[in-house]
């Protein structure tokens, strides 16, 4: 039998006394694209956060590649393999790209970044940059480019194109792309419905803390999801 890259079981997690997310079950494959869909308040960043270690839950566990990591902080889950990318821009403005990027991994950036600088060229030409002169869309990709790091085995993705620019955006989706390729899991927040449902092996619909079964993206309607969950009616946009 197959080990999941990560699995959530009767998940529970919130803010002190405030539940955000409630028994919450949740199975990423090996090299799968999971999607994760809701309104704003669902929770998906607080499951994103619970995730990648800087939320600790009520109650229930998360494994990955069959370990429990439950009990572990942000730092030993991002060495086991997890790389979150938080939403906003997920850099250190005063620092250089170089220094950026020296942060996530030991030695040489050539042994960890040959793949991000191939798809993302133009991070690679601002090494010496200080992150926060960069543009918006470069300094996500400086973000993203943690993901590409051979020992991130699961990337965690929270809203990458937010407050991008079109061709930024497409930029952005094809790194997703060749993630995938390269054996990564992915777990997707996003907000683009349409995007996230044509790179999806499987979604996840998060209501009011509670997550969906397994749904096929084939199977859902992009426009009354973008209705539902993001409040637009798209009849009359």
């Amino acid at each position: 039998m197959t080990t999941s890259a990560l699995e959530i079981s009767a998940l529970t997690a919130g803010y002190g006394r405030t539940t955000v997310l409630r028994e919450v079950n949740l199975t990423v494959a090996p090299g799968s694209v999971v999607a994760l869909l809701g309104p704003n308040g669902a929770g998906k960043t607080t499951l994103l956060k619970t995730i990648g270690g800087l939320l600790a839950p009520m109650s229930g566990s998360i494994r990955l590649g069959g370990v429990d990591i439950t009990g572990q902080g942000a730092t030993k889950r991002a060495t086991a393999g997890i790389c979150l990318i938080p939403e906003g821009r997920g850099v250190f403005p005063g620092l250089t790209v170089r220094e950026n990027l020296l942060l996530a991994v030991d030695g040489p950036l050539s042994d960890h970044y040959d793949l991000a600088f191939e798809v993302f060229p133009e991070i690679a030409r601002r090494m010496n940059a200080k992150a926060g002169s960069l543009s918006g869309g470069q300094q996500q990709m400086v973000a993203l480019a943690r993901a590409f790091v051979p020992r991130r085995s699961i990337v965690v993705l929270d809203e990458v194109s937010m407050g991008l620019a079109p061709l930024v955006v497409d930029q952005i989706f094809a790194a997703l792309a060749v993630l995938r390729k390269a054996g990564k899991s992915v777990l997707l927040v996003e907000q683009y419905v349409g995007r996230a449902l044509a790179g999806a092996d499987v979604v996840h619909l998060l209501d009011r803390g509670r997550l969906s079964e397994a749904l096929e993206p084939s199977a859902l309607d992009e426009d009354e999801l973008t209705s539902r969950y993001l409040g637009i009616d798209v009849a009359t946009a």
